[in-house]
């Protein structure tokens, strides 16, 4: 074990409603570790917490929308300087609201080529080559 801090992170794939190959991302507010980067939207798992529940509260939280967690898509572990995270990604869609930037400085839809040219949190970049390439589902 690196002895770094390791936390548990769930984040949402969710579709637009108006373009299925476009999905939300977050830019992170600045002030914050990885300040101004891009990921998907989602949060820190919390002790006894349920990935699902997890991540419905964090989107009902920092987004102001209430979410239909699906399956998991994908999941991996990525060591940053400060600590180590284990990120899990559900598909995901908006039952009720419509999404703001309560916990975020900006929220766009973008397809997977134009997350590439974003500056993405490090543990998300395999993720965006893998959806890209077709290689993880949408699904």
């Amino acid at each position: 074990m690196s002895g770094k801090p390791q936390i548990r992170v769930v984040a949402a794939l969710i579709e637009s409603p108006t373009d299925p190959t476009r999905f939300l991302v977050q830019q992170r507010l600045p002030g914050k570790a990885r300040a101004n980067k891009w990921e998907f939207p989602g949060g820190k798992v919390e002790a006894g917490e349920a990935d699902e529940h997890a991540l419905a509260r964090e989107c009902r939280e920092e987004l102001d929308v209430e979410l239909t967690v699906g399956k998991r898509l994908w999941g991996t572990t990525h060591a940053y300087e400060d600590l180590v995270v284990v990120l899990e990604l559900f598909a995901a869609r908006i039952a009720r609201g419509q999404p703001r930037p309560l916990g975020a400085q900006a929220l766009r839809f973008c397809s997977f080529e134009e997350m590439r040219g974003l500056p993405f949190c490090e543990a998300d970049l395999p993720l965006i080559d893998g959806l890209a390439k077709g290689q993880i589902s949408a699904r």
